[in-house]
């Protein structure tokens, strides 16, 4: 019997690994600038919103935090629900309580806000089964980099056609409301035929003329960002009978990528690169975004 931990570390080898690095380096970091209590704190408060499990927490004392966790908690609350609906005032509390440790203490709140909903959608997929403990000894450069090894590993599994894999990552762009991700197109989805009506309907792909399986994938990627812990079956059954097993982990995995920019929504750092129409980028073979290219 398989399970969600197990397809993933089969089919996804890879980004496997750096989701535990990710684990890893979001405890480390935190206990470092005494957040590991806030941090727990905000993790439990969001899964519990969310209906899933929240990530293990390590052994800690009280940490030197004593700025204002109600700030930091509504923040997290928040950005968890619906990190378009952030207020100003809700980021200016959050950054005045943060202070320097706000960069690291948003991105710490994505991890424990968004990789129990990754576990949840697949064990949903897969089965139900015990997650591996996140390792002791973390990875070199902290949360950022082990961030950025985790939006490098998942672009090259390539189960998913290039269209597929947009249309994925622009839903979340609009349910997120991130202006970068929305001014954004892929070269490699545009060289393989995707137009602008093909983008435009993923804002009504229930009822649009995209593929059977584009159209479980972006229902699928609606309950994971909306309802995580109570995901429909029928969208469940629908990414199973479309999507073979190592596809319905990128369609998990691409979600979650796709994600981080609720940290720059946030932050409200997520302004576009260019003011009007849209930026053609593409990833290069080692997972590095590369922007502003050409069709040429």
């Amino acid at each position: 019997m398989t399970s969600g931990a197990h397809a993933l570390r089969h089919h996804a080898p890879a980004a496997a690994a750096a989701l535990c690095a990710v684990e890893a380096a979001l405890w480390s970091d935190a206990a470092d600038a005494g957040l590991t209590g806030i941090v727990a704190t905000c993790g439990v408060r969001t899964a519990g919103l969310l209906g899933v499990d929240p990530l293990p927490c390590p052994p800690h004392g009280p940490g030197p935090w004593t700025a204002d966790d109600g700030a930091v908690v509504t923040f997290a609350e928040q950005t968890c629900l619906d990190v378009a609906a952030v207020s100003d005032g809700q980021r200016t509390a959050f950054v005045a309580a943060a202070g320097k440790h706000a960069g690291t203490l948003a991105a710490a709140l994505w991890v424990t806000e968004f990789l129990p909903r990754t576990r949840h959608a697949l064990d949903a997929l897969f089965g139900p089964g015990s997650w591996p403990a996140a390792p002791t000894v973390p990875p070199p450069g902290g949360i950022w980099t082990a961030l950025d090894g985790l939006i490098r590993a998942v672009p090259t599994l390539n189960t998913l056609d290039p269209v597929t894999s947009e249309l994925i990552r622009l839903r979340g762009a609009r349910q997120h409301d991130c202006r970068l991700c929305r001014s954004l197109r892929s070269r490699s989805a545009l060289l393989a035929g995707a137009t602008d009506a093909t983008f435009d309907a993923v804002d009504h792909h229930a009822d649009s003329q995209l593929s059977p399986l584009q159209r479980a994938a972006l229902a699928f990627t609606d309950a994971m960002i909306w309802t995580p812990g109570h995901l429909d079956p029928p969208a469940v059954e629908r990414l199973r009978a479309e999507a073979d097993a190592a596809q319905q982990v990128e369609v998990v995995l691409d979600v979650t990528r796709n994600a981080l920019n609720k940290v720059a929504v946030a932050l409200g750092a997520d302004a576009a690169h260019v003011e009007y129409g849209i930026e053609i980028y593409d990833v290069g073979p080692d997972g590095e975004l590369l922007y502003g290219l050409t069709l040429d």
